[in-house]
């Protein structure tokens, strides 16, 4: 997820704080100041990774997680463009799909510093489902140039914890 509008790490943490009614968050990257991609002319994103447990199929998981954009206070603008919030759905599971408003793995996952670095924090051994090739082979070839922003304390432990009392 990401934002570079206003008081981006608030809209991280709201949207962090309601995607706990669609599963169970397990664990979040550090977060990282980042250029934007795509539309450069914008001020700088605050990104992370979460990974997390559902039991919502993809489609569904998308549209709950387009719910929460607005909940949190997205406002549709041009692609690429400023976000309050953006949640994308990089991995799921091993899944591959391809429709033409989801695609997962998440079709320029191999091309962004932003991603991969926060992913490969959560999940160092993580292969590309499609192609097989380990995901930390694809950020040798990109230029690194993101910055530690924040760190979350507690969603593991508290994560760990539910799991003990089950």
């Amino acid at each position: 997820m990401g934002s570079n509008v206003g008081d981006r790490l608030s809209y991280i943490l709201k949207a962090l704080e309601l995607l706990k009614d669609l599963g169970e968050v397990l664990c979040v990257s550090t977060i990282y100041e980042s250029k934007a991609w795509g539309v450069l002319n914008q001020e700088d994103f605050l990104n992370c990774v979460v990974k997390f447990k559902t039991e919502l199929e993809p489609v569904e998981l998308l549209r709950r997680l387009k719910e929460i954009e607005k909940l949190v206070g997205r406002k549709e603008r041009e692609r690429w463009g400023p976000r309050e919030i953006d949640i994308d759905i990089l991995l799921y599971e091993n899944y591959i799909l391809m429709l033409s408003f989801l695609v997962v793995p998440h079709p320029y996952l191999t091309q962004r510093d932003f991603v991969l670095v926060p992913l490969l924090e959560l999940e160092p051994q993580l292969e590309h489902p499609l192609y097989k090739k380990p995901l930390s082979e694809y950020l040798k070839s990109l230029d690194v140039s993101l910055k530690p922003f924040a760190c979350l304390v507690g969603i593991e432990q508290k994560a760990k914890d539910k799991e003990k009392n089950h």
